[in-house]
């Protein structure tokens, strides 16, 4: 990405209040999160969080797919001049943020491609294919925010955030089974429902669905596993917010793992008290 001046430092926090505002009203799970770092950090946080709604909410609208595709384009064409639009508190805020923590803008390009793949329709034949899909549109926002934290090993400790991203987003396609069923969307590999017998047309009610989703829920857990490694790697509050951010998603999928058949029947999620418990824990240091 090139680069270019600052923005005045008035129009610069200016425009991370307006990603505050943002984060605030649209980030759910993110945000009680974030809300646990110090200032610097969580301002950080919220702009990329601003930019990256923006692409997601792209993808997620009632326009047509060719309408979508080239408002991403646009984005990718925003990202070449971050930090350098007045009138876009969004793009003045992420850059000031790429150089205070030193973001890897090209994440931003990782996300655009992959809300590119949700336009068309991509579907997912091995399960390599759908965690390529998932380090797109989750294990971005993971090296993303690692970024912000700050860590000594610095590359290893975006390989964990990108595969924490992973493990959130295969939670994220277990609890939105039904619902991308009925639109019907499939994100489960090919091989996997075939291997269970099932096609992507597959009846919610069938014993083989409740099967193939405990069997996808263990492969879940097991990126959470791996991606938790990340945790010592960071300081205290940077931790809690990982923890809590990650501790709302592990217990949707320990959920998921004990009645594998109810979220073939209904939309799971967490109550607002429920987040702030776990938020709570983990600043406390007690863990998710």
């Amino acid at each position: 990405m090139s680069a270019h001046a600052s923005a005045p430092e008035r129009e610069v926090q200016a425009a991370y209040r307006t990603c505050g505002r943002i984060t605030r009203s649209e980030a759910a799970n993110f945000y009680y999160g974030i809300r646990l770092l110090p200032a610097d950090r969580y301002r950080g946080l919220c702009a990329v969080y601003a930019l990256a709604r923006r692409i997601d909410d792209i993808g997620d609208g009632d326009l047509p797919a060719e309408v979508k595709l080239e408002a991403l384009e646009r984005v990718r064409d925003d990202l070449e001049r971050v930090g350098a639009s007045p009138q876009d508190p969004v793009l003045v805020a992420v850059g000031d943020a790429a150089a205070r923590f030193g973001l890897p803008m090209d994440a931003f390009v990782d996300l655009i491609d992959g809300v590119e793949m949700d336009v068309r329709g991509t579907s997912y034949r091995h399960i390599d294919d759908l965690v390529g899909y998932c380090r797109r549109v989750a294990g971005s926002i993971g090296r993303l925010s690692v970024a912000v934290f700050g860590a000594d090993d610095s590359a290893s400790a975006a390989v964990l955030g990108d595969d924490l991203g992973v493990a959130m987003q295969l939670v994220n396609i277990l609890r939105d089974v039904r619902e991308d069923r009925g639109v019907g969307r499939c994100y489960l590999p090919a091989e996997d429902l075939a291997a269970f017998g099932l096609d992507p047309r597959f009846d919610l009610a069938d014993p083989a669905a409740v099967a193939l989703v405990a069997f996808e829920a263990g492969r879940a857990r097991g990126w959470f596993e791996r991606g938790l490694q990340l945790l010592p790697m960071l300081d205290r509050r940077s931790a809690a917010c990982v923890g809590a951010m990650t501790g709302i998603y592990r217990r949707l999928l320990t959920t998921i793992e004990e009645a594998p058949a109810e979220v073939l029947r209904r939309r799971l999620s967490l109550s607002p008290l429920q987040k702030a418990w776990v938020a709570a824990r983990c600043l406390s240091g007690v863990g998710g």
